[in-house]
């Protein structure tokens, strides 16, 4: 058998031949670039970036097989994310672009602390045949034999920096439980002062905050005051004549106008994607009053919160804590029933003529997957269950004694005996708890008493803990301001009938008042088919009470047309 000569493979890199516009086509040296990143622009951050970038500069020049390309540097820049380190960005598309061979860095953390960034952009490289040399770790990619080395550094410098921004959110949340004013972005009608982290009025600014607070209470709306501003000339914080709708409601509803503070208002979900949310409860809030001057009076901005929410009111279908899974848009959104599927009524358009529309309601079965589904249902107009509404109203007037009574009582006992005033004040004791609890547990942590890995899952089931309560308090408070609406609304409608003042329209919140649902169309014992009755199930009553009145009103039905 022939013997065999081994032909050792090489220590280092291997160039291969790349042909390139207005290059020769062989590379003889190799062509080094070196990538050099600090993550913040402190003054001894700034000196280690120019020491890192004369090092590799002196380092590349002095290796005669080598030949640099450049120093690709990212100054003042975290390396959790690619999406803004542009000169990272542009030594990647070099490297695409056959123009680099061999990329040098000083550590895994400064090429990205992002495990999937990481391993990504390795692999992308070396397939295009470029080597990553990271020298703190002594990692050659041209020569590694298994990316599990280099994923585990990976992960250490994706930990160190979660461990970090733990530490940091700790550090601002303990300066903020204190008063201290964090991450001030900017505000009209007061400027900040950096040295001792305070804000005062701008008075120049703040002209145009009363004015804004003194045209809304007058009655007009957020888009008619933008207008006003623009019309005016007046600059907002960034001192441009831009004004919106949604930045004028934005300064109204800003506790600061009123002398106060909330800190906490939003929070990052994580240190590598850093998005950023909206606190609704996930993380600690901290409210200062009477924290710096105020612009306006505090009876000026509660009469503006007054009016912004008599004109943006929530979803008031709300009951025992439950929600429908549609907004109740139309009077009758979640309310008709069809009588032979079960499924609820869905509103369509029908074209009256070629220039008039008229709406309908329609079995959703019926209407999305096609009239065999139920083929026994019918569209029928909306001004038809208006009118039969109205009508039954007439017929339980007459018997106002035993009948109407009897439902506006139910309505009343259902809203006052619900227990969510109750409700709300043990929640409130109960977030009260939670929250002590959890500042109890960070104590604890900063003590070294508790393990991180300990305070990070008590952390966490606690915050669960605390944005399920916040959610049953929203409920609660919407509950309890419910209850005094409808107080107030059953007796408008006593005096209403006492006057023999009988509703002569529609009157919707008469009829979510007095109605559970409407059931469409019935099919009688005999097998005979009604798709046009209306049956009008109302709230707390018992039928069984009173048979006459029963009959008279679900029997009530129109034939369409």
């Amino acid at each position: 058998m022939a013997e065999v000569e081994v032909i050792q493979a090489s220590d280092g890199p291997i160039v291969r031949d790349v042909r390139m516009v207005g290059m020769p086509l062989q590379v003889t040296r190799m062509r080094v670039a070196a990538y050099v990143r600090v993550s913040t622009d402190g003054e001894e951050q700034l000196q280690s970036f120019q020491s890192q970038k004369q090092y590799y500069q002196d380092k590349i020049s002095q290796n005669k097989e080598w030949v640099m390309v450049g120093i690709y540097a990212d100054e003042g820049i975290t390396g959790t994310k690619t999406k803004k380190r542009d000169n990272f960005l542009k030594m990647i598309e070099d490297c695409m672009n056959g123009m680099i061979d061999v990329v040098m860095t000083k550590s895994v953390s400064r090429f990205s602390r992002n495990l999937v960034d990481t391993l990504q952009y390795v692999r992308m490289l070396k397939d295009r045949g470029v080597t990553i040399i990271f020298e703190k770790e002594n990692i050659n990619t041209s020569t590694m034999e298994s990316e599990m080395q280099l994923a585990l550094l990976a992960t250490l410098a994706q930990n160190e920096v979660e461990s970090l921004s733990q530490n940091v959110k700790i550090g601002v949340k303990m300066k903020m439980r204190r008063g201290e004013m964090m991450g001030f972005n900017g505000c009209l009608g007061y400027d900040y002062h950096q040295e001792d982290k305070s804000i005062t009025v701008n008075e120049v600014e703040a002209e145009t905050v009363r004015f804004i607070f003194d045209r809304y209470i007058e009655g007009y709306g957020a888009y008619t005051i933008a207008k006003e501003l623009t019309a005016l000339g007046k600059v907002n914080k960034k001192g441009e004549v831009k004004w919106t709708d949604s930045g004028v409601r934005g300064i109204i509803k800003n506790e600061k106008y009123k002398g106060d503070l909330l800190q906490g208002k939003t929070y990052t979900v994580d240190p590598i994607s850093k998005r950023r949310l909206d606190n609704r409860g996930e993380e600690d809030r901290f409210y200062i009053k009477d924290h710096h001057e105020a612009i306006v009076s505090r009876e000026v901005w509660d009469k503006a919160q007054e009016i912004c929410q008599s004109r943006y009111k929530k979803n008031p279908n709300v009951v025992d804590g439950t929600r429908t899974k549609f907004t109740r848009k139309f009077a009758f959104s979640s309310m008709c029933q069809c009588g032979f599927c079960g499924t609820n009524l869905t509103r369509r358009s029908h074209n009256q003529d070629t220039q008039h529309k008229k709406p309908v309601w329609k079995c959703r079965t019926a209407s999305n997957k096609g009239i065999e589904n139920c083929p026994q249902s019918k569209s029928i107009d909306e001004a038809i269950i208006e009118n039969a509404f109205v009508e039954m109203f007439g017929l339980l007037a007459e018997n106002f004694d035993d009948v109407l009574e009897s439902v506006l009582a139910s309505v009343e006992e259902a809203f006052s005996t619900d227990g969510s005033a109750d409700k709300l004040k043990r929640i409130e004791k109960e977030i009260y708890t939670l929250e002590n609890r959890r500042k109890k547990l960070t104590d604890l942590m900063l003590d070294d008493k508790i393990t991180k890995e300990a305070y990070d899952e008590k952390y966490e089931d606690l915050c669960k803990k605390l944005a399920k309560a916040e959610s049953e308090k929203l409920m609660f408070s919407e509950n309890t301001t419910t209850q005094n609406s409808i107080t107030k609304r059953m007796k408008e409608i006593r005096s209403q009938l006492s006057d023999a003042n009988i509703m002569d329209h529609f009157d919707r919140f008469v009829f979510e008042s007095i109605v559970e649902k409407i059931i469409v169309g019935e099919t009688y014992d005999d097998g005979t088919v009604d798709p046009y009755k209306l049956t009008f199930v109302l709230k707390g009553m018992d039928n069984r009470n009173v048979p006459d009145a029963k009959n008279r009103y679900k029997n009530l039905h129109k034939q369409a047309g």
